[in-house]
């Protein structure tokens, strides 16, 4: 089994692609105007709009509701974007910070309240896990 991808369903799909392109430097990739995905990496994060939660099933999803799920970036200089991003982004949770486990994070949320964690390994043994 591959997981393919992480999907957020949003009332705005055009300002949270808007969002997500700018922190990943990717662009998105458009499907439908209700539908996007930014490839980034091995993974990709699709962006629907909320009438499309009815073709799987009713009220199954709802947009800005989430409080469980972090989506995470890895970037080679975690304090380089968080200068790219001031004055961008609304709501920082933290400035870059080194965690215990050895990464150095920067916690943000998108426009619907998603929680984002952009990080860049700094000890070795974090390096060493995600050496690519």
């Amino acid at each position: 089994m591959d997981l393919i991808s992480i999907r957020i369903i949003t009332a705005d799909v055009a300002r949270l692609v808007d969002f997500y392109e700018r922190v990943t430097g990717v662009p998105a990739t458009w499907s439908t105007p209700d539908f996007a995905e930014v490839r980034a990496g091995s993974a990709t994060l699709a962006i629907a709009d909320t009438h499309t939660v009815a073709l799987f099933a009713p009220d199954a999803a709802r947009p800005s509701d989430n409080r469980s799920v972090i989506i995470e970036f890895l970037v080679d200089d975690v304090d380089r974007v968080h200068r790219d991003l001031t004055g961008f982004v609304a709501d920082f949770v933290n400035a870059p910070t080194t965690m215990p486990w050895g990464n150095r994070s920067l916690l943000l949320r998108d426009p619907d309240g998603n929680l984002v964690n952009v990080f860049t390994p700094v000890s070795p043994a974090a390096v060493a896990k995600f050496a690519r």
